[in-house]
């Protein structure tokens, strides 16, 4: 299959309102190192999001959760040559059993305070670009963390606040407090829950957003079918929409991928990230994966332009395709859209 030839003039987009200017799509890091399997030898992690820089990516997405711990490190080691050149987003919100797997909500302000100064050392920076909160903490009220970040930011430690699968009210309460840079939540041709309140929200008060799993945790691209399995340590062993009777309904949208990308003479993956794109200027995508041919094919959609037609048709096609199930085990599913 033929895909978009890459140059590395990537277009850059700016979250929101905010001014801050990042490529058009990013890199999710998380993959590198925990979620997906066994994590990837430090040195090739390390070797492919150099790659990345040197394709124009300026937009990495790593959190203390990751490994814990190690995906910081990762990202820290890779890209201090080119600190000057690049936008790190990390995350804080959690804390960690005894055995460091078990993650516990924890928003307090003591707690970000602790978490920024660990991710400072282990990124190597002075300071985070995009400080997320990862998932909302009912015991906290949004209000103080908010508060908290302002002062970090003041502090010279953070420079721009941004929410992690967050509702509504809960948007708008935090940016009544510290401005929202960007919102990070999942969205994709099989999620689009956040273009019924999220999106226009955004729209209205100037606030960037970062899809992540804008491939569908891999199955957009085409190469999972009812037949793959998932290692325990995978993440999508444990996810309903995974489950081998989910994957054999949901192959229907591969199907009308695929279509999509042989009319084009382009690849399943570049269609789904290119009609992410073309939805709002200010949307930036964080597809993540360990594979340099993958990384390539992805950027690739930042020059596919897809026209009026193109996305109507689209549209029209994904109104008649029904995913099923949840895209959550129960226990997550809890965490997210407060």
């Amino acid at each position: 299959m033929q895909t978009v030839k890459l140059n590395n003039n990537i277009q850059k987009r700016y979250l929101g309102n905010s001014g801050l200017e990042v490529s058009a799509l990013g890199l999710g890091c998380m993959g590198l190192s925990y979620g997906y399997g066994p994590a990837m030898d430090t040195r090739q992690a390390v070797e492919l999001i150099r790659a990345a820089v040197e394709r124009g990516v300026t937009f990495f997405d790593t959190a203390e959760v990751y490994g814990p711990y190690l995906n910081e490190e990762v990202v820290g080691e890779a890209l201090k040559p080119y600190r000057d050149r690049v936008v790190i987003a990390t995350k804080f919100g959690f804390t960690f059993g005894d055995d460091n797997k078990q993650q516990i909500l924890n928003s307090r302000p003591e707690q970000i305070r602790a978490a920024v100064e660990g991710s400072l050392r282990r990124l190597k920076t002075e300071a985070i670009d995009l400080l997320y909160q990862h998932r909302v903490d009912p015991d906290v009220p949004i209000e103080d963390v908010a508060g908290t970040v302002k002062a970090l930011i003041a502090e010279g430690k953070v420079k721009h606040f941004g929410l992690s699968e967050a509702g509504a009210q809960t948007i708008r309460r935090a940016h009544a407090v510290q401005p929202v840079t960007a919102l990070q939540s999942e969205y994709s041709m099989w999620w689009r829950e956040p273009e019924y309140e999220i999106l226009p929200l955004l729209e209205e008060l100037g606030i960037g957003f970062v899809p992540f799993s804008p491939l569908g945790k891999g199955f957009l691209t085409g190469a999972i079918n009812a037949n793959t399995s998932f290692g325990e340590d995978d993440f999508r062993s444990k996810v309903p929409r995974f489950a081998t009777e989910a994957r054999e309904a949901n192959e229907q949208l591969v199907t009308l991928l695929t279509g999509l990308s042989e009319e084009k003479a382009v690849t399943s993956a570049q269609i789904a990230l290119a009609w992410l794109l073309a939805q709002k200027p200010w949307i930036v995508p964080i597809p993540g994966t360990t594979k340099l041919h993958r990384l390539e094919e992805n950027l690739g959609a930042t020059q596919l332009t897809l026209t009026q037609d193109d996305l109507r048709k689209i549209t029209q096609a994904l109104e008649t395709v029904k995913i099923v199930g949840e895209r959550y085990p129960a226990a997550m599913q809890a965490r997210v859209g407060r």
